[in-house]
Protein backbone atom coordinates (compact mmCIF):
# COMPACT_ATOMS: atom_id res chain seq x y z
CA UNK A 1 0.00 0.00 0.00
CA UNK A 2 1.27 3.32 -0.83
CA UNK A 3 1.56 6.04 1.99
CA UNK A 4 -0.93 7.85 2.31
CA UNK A 5 -0.73 11.54 3.32
CA UNK A 6 -3.81 13.88 4.76
CA UNK A 7 -3.68 17.42 5.21
CA UNK A 8 -6.10 20.00 6.67
CA UNK A 9 -5.94 23.36 7.74
CA UNK A 10 -3.42 22.88 10.71
CA UNK A 11 -2.30 19.40 10.53
CA UNK A 12 -0.51 16.71 8.40
CA UNK A 13 -1.30 12.89 8.89
CA UNK A 14 1.50 10.58 7.75
CA UNK A 15 1.59 6.94 8.27
CA UNK A 16 3.06 6.31 11.83
CA UNK A 17 5.51 4.72 12.35
CA UNK A 18 9.08 3.57 14.11
CA UNK A 19 10.49 7.05 13.65
CA UNK A 20 7.92 8.90 16.12
CA UNK A 21 9.24 6.28 18.99
CA UNK A 22 10.45 8.96 21.27
CA UNK A 23 6.82 11.07 20.60
CA UNK A 24 4.53 8.05 20.93
CA UNK A 25 6.27 6.55 23.81
CA UNK A 26 6.07 10.13 25.70
CA UNK A 27 1.98 10.17 25.50
CA UNK A 28 1.46 6.40 25.78
CA UNK A 29 3.64 5.70 28.70
CA UNK A 30 2.00 8.86 30.36
CA UNK A 31 -0.98 7.91 32.46
CA UNK A 32 -2.70 10.95 32.01
CA UNK A 33 -2.74 10.68 28.76
CA UNK A 34 -4.27 7.21 28.88
CA UNK A 35 -6.26 6.78 31.61
CA UNK A 36 -9.66 5.95 29.43
CA UNK A 37 -7.83 3.65 26.71
CA UNK A 38 -8.06 -0.09 26.83
CA UNK A 39 -4.72 -1.25 25.47
CA UNK A 40 -2.69 1.75 27.05
CA UNK A 41 -0.63 2.82 28.94
CA UNK A 42 2.62 0.83 27.49
CA UNK A 43 4.25 -0.37 30.59
CA UNK A 44 7.59 -0.07 28.57
CA UNK A 45 9.25 1.50 25.31
CA UNK A 46 9.56 -2.30 24.18
CA UNK A 47 5.49 -2.08 24.19
CA UNK A 48 5.79 1.11 22.01
CA UNK A 49 8.67 -0.28 19.73
CA UNK A 50 6.26 -3.69 19.04
CA UNK A 51 3.52 -1.78 18.53
CA UNK A 52 5.22 0.99 16.03
CA UNK A 53 6.22 -2.44 14.31
CA UNK A 54 3.25 -3.67 14.32
CA UNK A 55 1.57 -0.57 12.64
CA UNK A 56 4.49 -0.45 9.38
CA UNK A 57 4.18 -4.24 9.19
CA UNK A 58 0.39 -3.58 8.56
CA UNK A 59 0.89 0.03 5.90
CA UNK A 60 3.38 -2.80 4.23
CA UNK A 61 0.31 -4.68 3.29
CA UNK A 62 -1.61 -5.02 -0.38
CA UNK A 63 -4.77 -4.31 1.85
CA UNK A 64 -4.63 -3.09 5.43
CA UNK A 65 -7.01 -3.80 7.97
CA UNK A 66 -5.93 -0.75 9.84
CA UNK A 67 -4.22 2.77 9.02
CA UNK A 68 -2.76 4.55 11.97
CA UNK A 69 -1.69 8.31 11.27
CA UNK A 70 0.53 10.39 13.08
CA UNK A 71 -0.67 13.35 13.85
CA UNK A 72 1.53 16.35 12.88
CA UNK A 73 1.40 20.07 13.79
CA UNK A 74 3.76 22.23 12.87
CA UNK A 75 6.03 19.92 11.91
CA UNK A 76 5.77 18.28 15.27
CA UNK A 77 4.29 14.90 16.15
CA UNK A 78 1.19 15.36 19.06
CA UNK A 79 -0.65 12.41 18.82
CA UNK A 80 -2.28 9.70 16.17
CA UNK A 81 -5.60 9.06 14.94
CA UNK A 82 -6.91 5.55 13.00
CA UNK A 83 -8.94 4.04 11.29
CA UNK A 84 -9.26 -0.25 11.95
CA UNK A 85 -12.05 -1.97 9.54
CA UNK A 86 -14.43 -4.39 10.49
CA UNK A 87 -16.86 -5.81 7.60
CA UNK A 88 -16.67 -2.74 5.84
CA UNK A 89 -17.13 -0.30 9.17
CA UNK A 90 -14.42 2.01 10.11
CA UNK A 91 -14.14 2.51 13.60
CA UNK A 92 -12.26 5.80 14.36
CA UNK A 93 -9.94 6.63 17.01
CA UNK A 94 -7.23 8.99 18.35
CA UNK A 95 -5.17 10.41 21.09
CA UNK A 96 -3.55 13.54 21.60
CA UNK A 97 -0.60 14.29 23.70
CA UNK A 98 -2.00 15.91 26.65
CA UNK A 99 0.23 18.68 26.21
CA UNK A 100 -2.09 19.62 23.14
CA UNK A 101 -5.36 19.26 24.29
CA UNK A 102 -8.38 21.26 23.83
CA UNK A 103 -7.30 22.80 20.81
CA UNK A 104 -9.58 20.89 18.60
CA UNK A 105 -6.65 18.64 16.72
CA UNK A 106 -8.20 15.17 17.48
CA UNK A 107 -11.85 16.29 15.52
CA UNK A 108 -9.76 18.07 12.85
CA UNK A 109 -7.64 14.61 12.47
CA UNK A 110 -10.57 12.65 12.40
CA UNK A 111 -12.88 14.43 10.29
CA UNK A 112 -10.29 14.29 8.37
CA UNK A 113 -9.88 10.94 7.42
CA UNK A 114 -14.09 9.94 7.64
CA UNK A 115 -13.72 12.62 4.47
CA UNK A 116 -10.55 11.00 3.24
CA UNK A 117 -12.03 7.17 3.61
CA UNK A 118 -15.49 8.10 2.06
CA UNK A 119 -14.21 9.78 -0.69
CA UNK A 120 -11.20 7.10 -1.74
CA UNK A 121 -12.28 4.11 -0.22
CA UNK A 122 -16.29 4.38 -0.07
CA UNK A 123 -16.14 3.81 3.50
CA UNK A 124 -19.85 4.70 4.22
CA UNK A 125 -20.30 3.30 8.05
CA UNK A 126 -18.27 4.77 11.02
CA UNK A 127 -18.04 4.07 15.06
CA UNK A 128 -16.41 4.75 17.84
CA UNK A 129 -15.93 4.10 21.22
CA UNK A 130 -14.88 5.79 24.41
CA UNK A 131 -14.70 5.28 28.27
CA UNK A 132 -17.95 6.86 29.73
CA UNK A 133 -16.04 9.37 31.57
CA UNK A 134 -14.19 10.81 28.89
CA UNK A 135 -16.77 13.84 27.72
CA UNK A 136 -13.40 15.21 25.40
CA UNK A 137 -13.39 11.53 23.24
CA UNK A 138 -17.71 11.62 23.01
CA UNK A 139 -17.50 15.39 22.32
CA UNK A 140 -15.89 14.74 19.14
CA UNK A 141 -18.14 12.19 18.17
CA UNK A 142 -20.93 14.56 18.57
CA UNK A 143 -18.98 17.23 16.62
CA UNK A 144 -18.41 14.86 13.73
CA UNK A 145 -22.04 14.06 13.57
CA UNK A 146 -21.86 10.79 15.21
CA UNK A 147 -25.10 9.70 17.09
CA UNK A 148 -24.83 7.79 20.70
CA UNK A 149 -25.97 4.12 19.51
CA UNK A 150 -24.97 2.48 22.77
CA UNK A 151 -23.68 2.22 26.54
CA UNK A 152 -22.00 -0.89 27.37
CA UNK A 153 -20.30 -2.44 30.95
CA UNK A 154 -17.17 -4.46 31.43
CA UNK A 155 -14.68 -1.89 29.53
CA UNK A 156 -11.81 -2.33 31.27
CA UNK A 157 -8.93 0.22 31.22
CA UNK A 158 -5.53 -1.02 31.15
CA UNK A 159 -4.62 1.11 33.89
CA UNK A 160 -7.98 0.92 35.95
CA UNK A 161 -8.71 -1.44 39.24
CA UNK A 162 -12.33 -2.21 38.20
CA UNK A 163 -14.40 -2.02 34.92
CA UNK A 164 -15.96 0.61 33.47
CA UNK A 165 -18.91 1.70 30.80
CA UNK A 166 -18.39 2.79 27.22
CA UNK A 167 -20.36 4.58 24.87
CA UNK A 168 -20.92 3.57 21.20
CA UNK A 169 -21.46 5.99 18.72
CA UNK A 170 -22.28 5.71 15.05
CA UNK A 171 -22.09 7.91 11.67
CA UNK A 172 -23.11 6.82 8.23
CA UNK A 173 -22.16 8.96 5.38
Amino acid sequence: MKDIVISTERLCLKPLGSRYLETVNAYAMDYENTKYMCRLPNEDVEETIKFLADVEAEWAKENPEYFEFAMLYQDEHIGAVGIYFENGVGELGWIVNKKYWRNGFAYEAAKALVAYFTEHMGTTHFIALCDTENAASYRVMEKLGMTRTGEYGGRRNRAASEDSFEYRYEMSV
